[in-house]
């Protein structure tokens, strides 16, 4: 599996807001990036949770200049800070989500670890299969996704058709 998380899992959060990082993930996370994460809520439907080291980097000031003064970067770095905050993976593999984050989440009880690459995001079961069914992937995401910048499209894949057998 290398650096990446990728997959999901199904966990719990304790009564005290606790989220036991499913094996999979807590292997990799501690093995590439250390027990230090940071956790936040991006998009008010889910929360992140990212190694610190990742977050990092994604957040430093550039050698071009301080992007912290640039009006969307800031608003960007308020919203993420507001509620997010560096925590530390304990000796059982939990990380404790905040009262608030979790309620802007509707985290409760059984939740869903969807491993995206570089971070996790935890999700309300019931909530993510809400949006999986409002916004499902279609032909056009597909294409957008298959000539990314650095990317070369695929000759082989021109979407899902079905092709019907001949009798």
């Amino acid at each position: 599996m290398g650096n990446l998380l990728i997959g999901s899992a199904t966990a719990k959060l304790d009564k005290s807001g606790r989220l036991k990082i499913p094996e999979r993930f807590r292997e990799t996370l501690e093995e590439n990036y250390g027990k230090h994460v940071f956790i936040t809520c991006l998009n008010n439907h889910s929360i992140q949770i990212y190694p610190l080291s990742i977050w990092q980097t994604m957040t430093k000031t550039t050698a071009k200049g301080f992007i912290h003064l640039r009006p969307d970067i800031y608003r960007f770095l308020i919203q993420v800070n507001h509620l997010g905050a560096p925590y530390e993976i304990d000796s059982k593999g939990r990380v404790l989500i905040q009262q608030e984050l979790r309620e802007k989440a509707e985290l409760d009880g059984e939740v869903e670890v969807l491993g995206l690459n570089t971070h996790l995001e935890v999700w309300n079961k019931k909530r993510l299969q809400e949006m999986m069914l409002q916004h499902p992937l279609t032909e056009e995401d597909f294409e957008k996704i298959s000539s990314l910048p650095g990317e070369e499209p695929s000759s082989e894949r021109k979407g899902f058709e079905l092709k019907e057998e001949k009798p």
